[in-house]
């Protein structure tokens, strides 16, 4: 079975460098390159399967965004920032030396796929943003909060499998193993137990956010969106609540006026495991 290079690169921030680490399928010299980015307290592992189905055709790299995974924590929790990881993938885009890149965001993955897209002379070509628009709902951002940087602690793989279901059930339906194939990167050791794989602090400039921050933000993200010249792909749960049907619908409308695809039966976000997800990802992605 295929499986993934474990790399790194430098990034620099206002307190110094930090390392990237990001995971890397396929021909490291396949000049097509693929960029998925993960969510919020995610990491690049999500992508396994996406990977593994596109490894043939793209030399496909998934980051751990700062402050999770295998990458470094930052010195200042408040650099825990969406400009702050763009810069950082300006940075890994160089290093991967690409050209051409087309870009699979998951939540917050398509925020930053968002940011990269719509600066002048962006190399983003294709732009897949699943489940996440400029306005995001203010009551997903209250249950995101519930548990994001929480002190937890588990035993077993299976306890902690447990736990990640009971807040991730808007994923929508997984196998025992999926779930635990998406489980088992989300853990470090921590003695003779398991603790989540994020620096708690990722928490805090998230939950500093006003709503006056949030307004701005907002208006922010809707210019950048309307700035965005590639071909891009909407992906959202049907159940979803980060990203509602009339902000979509609205994607389709303005800007690169996205292709909208909807998935029954699931919420924020999908995670692209699926076939029928996967499909419509790959179909995006490779036609000409």
């Amino acid at each position: 079975m295929n499986e993934p290079r474990l790399n790194s690169v430098q990034c620099i921030s206002a307190r110094g460098l930090h390392r990237t680490a990001y995971w890397e399928w396929g021909d490291a010299a396949n000049p097509r390159v693929l960029v998925c980015a993960h969510g919020l307290a995610r990491q690049g592992r999500d992508f396994d399967t996406l990977a593994r189905s596109l490894c043939n055709d793209y030399r496909v790299v998934c980051p751990d965004v700062v402050g999770r995974g295998q990458s470094d924590a930052l010195a200042d929790p408040m650099g825990y920032q969406i400009p702050s990881y763009v810069a950082d993938m300006v940075t890994l885009l160089a290093r991967l030396n690409a050209q051409t890149v087309h870009w699979v965001g998951t939540s917050m993955g398509g925020l930053i796929g968002l940011g990269l897209a719509s600066l002048l002379q962006s190399p983003i070509a294709r732009l897949v943003m699943n489940d996440v628009g400029p306005t995001i709902q203010a009551e997903a951002l209250r249950r995101i909060g519930t548990y994001l940087g929480a002190p937890v602690r588990w035993n077993t793989l299976d306890e902690a499998a447990d736990y990640m279901w009971s807040i991730s059930k808007s994923f929508g339906p997984h196998t025992r193993e999926q779930w635990l194939a998406l489980t088992r990167p989300m853990l470090k050791a921590d003695g003779d137990g398991f603790k989540p794989h994020y620096d708690p602090n990722i928490a805090q400039p998230f939950k500093a956010i006003t709503p006056e921050m949030a307004a701005a933000g907002e208006v922010f993200l809707w210019h950048s969106f309307d700035a965005v010249r590639c071909r891009t792909l909407l992906l959202r749960g049907a159940d979803s609540d980060l990203l509602t049907r009339d902000t979509a619908l609205a994607m389709t409308q303005r800007g690169p006026k996205a292709r909208l695809v909807e998935f029954a039966g699931v919420g924020h976000a999908p995670t692209l495991v699926a076939a029928d997800q996967i499909d419509v990802v790959r179909e995006f992605l490779l036609t000409p």
